[in-house]
Parts: C-alpha cells; sequence; structure tokens
C-alpha cells in the first residue's frame, strides 16, 4: 500500500504533473508571468483535482466503461465552473488577470489523467489524496515558475497580492531596478520551464550518481 510520503515524494518530485510527466503546460506557461497568478491558478486546479478525483471514485461503479472518459469530462467541468464562480464572486481581480484560463482547468490532461489511471481504481479517501499531492506538485511549480519569471523580468517579488488579500494594489518587494524583459514574455516561459526541467534531472543524476557510489563501496 502506497504511504503518505510516497504519495508526496511522487506528487511533488518523481512523477509532477508539469515537471516530469509535461502535462497541463497551456495554463502552466500562460498565466505565471507573476507569482500571484500562479498562486491563483495552482490554488483552482488543486481544489478541481481534488474534488473531481473524490466524485469519480464515489461514482466509478455506477459508470459505464463505454462512457467513463465523457462522464470524467462532465465531473471535471462541473467542478472547474463552481470554482470559476467563486473567483469571479470573491476575487473579481484574480479572475480578470487569470482570464479564460481558468475555465480551460477542463482540459487539462493531468486531471483527466488522474481520474482514469487513480481515481476510477481506488477508494475515495486514497482518490482524494492524489488528487492533493499531484495537485500540490503542480501548484508549486506554477508558484515557483511565477516567482522566477517575475523576479526576474520586474526585478521584484509579491507583487498584486491585493488580488487575493485585498487592500491597496501592492507592488510587492522590489529587489532590484529594471528586469529582463524576455523573461515575461512567452519564450521567456519556455526558457524559464527547461531551466526547471534541467534543474531537476541535474538533481536526479546526482542522486543517483551518488546512491551508485556508496552501493560500490558497500560491496
Amino acid at each position: 500500500m502506497t504511504t503518505i510520503s510516497d504519495s508526496l515524494r511522487s506528487g511533488l518530485w518523481t512523477d509532477n504533473p508539469g515537471l516530469v510527466q509535461l502535462l497541463g503546460l497551456c495554463p502552466l506557461l500562460a498565466v505565471t508571468g507573476t507569482f500571484v497568478n500562479g498562486l491563483g491558478l495552482g490554488l483552482a486546479t488543486l481544489l478541481v483535482l481534488v474534488l473531481s478525483n473524490a466524485l469519480v471514485s464515489a461514482t466509478r461503479h455506477f459508470i459505464r466503461p463505454e462512457i467513463r472518459i465523457p462522464m470524467y469530462v462532465l465531473i471535471i467541468s462541473s467542478m472547474v465552473t463552481c470554482i470559476q464562480l467563486i473567483v469571479l464572486a470573491w476575487f473579481p481581480a484574480l479572475g480578470r488577470s487569470l482570464g479564460i484560463f481558468i475555465a480551460l482547468i477542463v482540459t487539462n490532461c493531468a486531471i483527466v489523467a488522474r481520474a482514469e489511471i487513480f481515481a476510477s481504481r481506488n477508494s475515495i479517501l486514497a482518490s482524494v489524496r492524489d488528487g492533493l499531492t499531484m495537485g500540490a506538485g503542480f501548484a508549486l511549480l506554477l508558484c515557483a515558475l511565477g516567482a522566477f519569471r517575475e523576479l526576474i523580468g520586474h526585478g521584484s517579488i509579491l507583487a498584486h497580492l491585493d488580488m487575493l488579500f485585498g487592500g491597496e494594489p501592492s507592488r510587492g518587494l522590489a529587489l532590484f531596478d529594471g528586469g529582463f524583459l524576455l523573461a515575461i514574455l512567452p519564450p521567456g516561459a519556455f526558457i524559464s520551464l527547461a531551466l526547471f526541467i534541467a534543474g531537476k534531472n541535474e538533481l536526479d543524476r546526482r542522486r543517483q550518481q551518488k546512491n551508485s557510489q556508496l552501493q560500490r563501496r558497500s560491496g
């Protein structure tokens, strides 16, 4: 049986939907110009993934195999609609900033994949845990990319926090003057994601190399 630590390791690192599976790249690349945008879409995706996993698991015995994918999409789209209405009602500025990409969570292949691969074959509790870990991995990647691109592109971090918490418009923490414009443009999104993937692969390579050396010494 998969432990909580194994699920966390899988969702956050070894099987991260964005870094490893390369799923959901359209919103991941499009909205991560700032940390707040990444956090907002990451939390929305996390909620949709948890709720859709729970509902798919709860109804898996009543869904005919021939229509399972359309039913999964129907469940996911219902959850996305609810989340979108909540965002537009309580966080209108964030909703305007994210625009159509909240609705496009429906087309996120990572959510449909978890429904098909995991939620349709496991209990509700296990499916919720899977949604939490996979969603957290995707959300953390969105936040990290957003923070990185905002820092390089604008020279600041945590700007526009008022879109989440209200109050006066926030300019964030200015760490240096100016910025590198390419980082917040579409090519910068691809370059930033490539750097993150390369960094992960390098860390994995060094860890495997270190383990191999320890095994040779112990042998």
